[in-house]
């Protein structure tokens, strides 16, 4: 069995690839591991995208296979490894139960489920027969409460992100492999905006504890500790990070 004791907050000398990488949760992800040493490849759908200093970027379209192979190849290539997956990659809905279409649910799942799945997969048996490796998916408070201001479809599609990251967690944790998920409340992105539709949020000191939503660094730094040797006794976890919303 692989064993890893805990260490630093550093990512020296590791590679880094994360989904989703233009998005506000992403690009602070992106921005913070390389700020810790990390060589990081950040992605997403568009051809050309500046994430920061020093990151590289490749277009991905998470839903396909055939795009997994080539960019996770590539990088592997040119890197000899992935250290890091982080996966960031997804999009949201607030139509309700009756008014949903089968083409929303599908696009839902496809991105958000299978967005998740197509990297995993190529990457889980890769860092197992390494010995070592770090996943991290972007879930949502929503998977734990029902939604702050979402559909159904986004709710079951970040409930199935945090059944899955459990699975990998426990599959991989004889192989020095770890699989940790984000649960963050209300986070000021352009998610978020959509979410809200333009139209002023709810005061965040009437339904949050600690009276402010959050911001895209609050979601960095939590992914840097989860993908760290910080957290080295630390796997099957879902990282509330919501000021209070949700308290376990």
């Amino acid at each position: 069995m692989a064993q890893h004791l805990s260490g630093p907050a550093r990512l020296d000398g590791q590679v880094a690839l994360i989904t989703g990488g233009a998005g506000g949760m992403g690009r602070a992800i992106a921005n913070a591991f390389q700020q810790a040493g990390a060589t990081v490849i950040a992605t997403d759908r568009a051809e050309h995208e500046d994430i920061g200093k020093g990151i590289r970027y490749k277009q991905y379209d998470v839903t396909s296979r055939a795009s997994t192979d080539k960019v996770i190849d590539g990088v592997i290539a040119e890197h000899g490894k992935v250290d890091i997956l982080v996966l960031c990659a997804g999009i949201i809905a607030r139509t309700p139960l009756g008014d949903s279409t089968d083409d929303e649910w599908a696009s839902i799942m496809n991105v958000n489920v299978m967005g998740v799945v197509n990297p995993a997969r190529k990457l889980f048996p890769l860092m197992c027969k390494a010995g070592y490796g770090k996943i991290l998916a972007a879930g949502s408070i929503a998977a734990k409460n029902g939604g702050v201001a979402s559909g159904p479809a986004y709710v079951s599609s970040k409930a199935a992100v945090h059944g899955m990251m459990r699975w990998v967690a426990k599959a991989g944790a004889p192989h020095g492999v770890y699989a940790n998920i984000l649960a963050p409340g209300p986070v000021e992105t352009a998610m978020w905006a959509n979410v809200t539709g333009g139209t002023q949020a709810p005061a965040a000191n009437a339904t949050v504890p600690l009276g402010r939503y959050g911001n895209a660094e609050d979601i960095a730094q939590a992914a840097l500790f989860l993908c760290s040797p910080a957290s080295n006794w630390i796997t099957g976890t879902s990282l509330d990070i919501s000021g209070g919303m949700w308290m376990d």
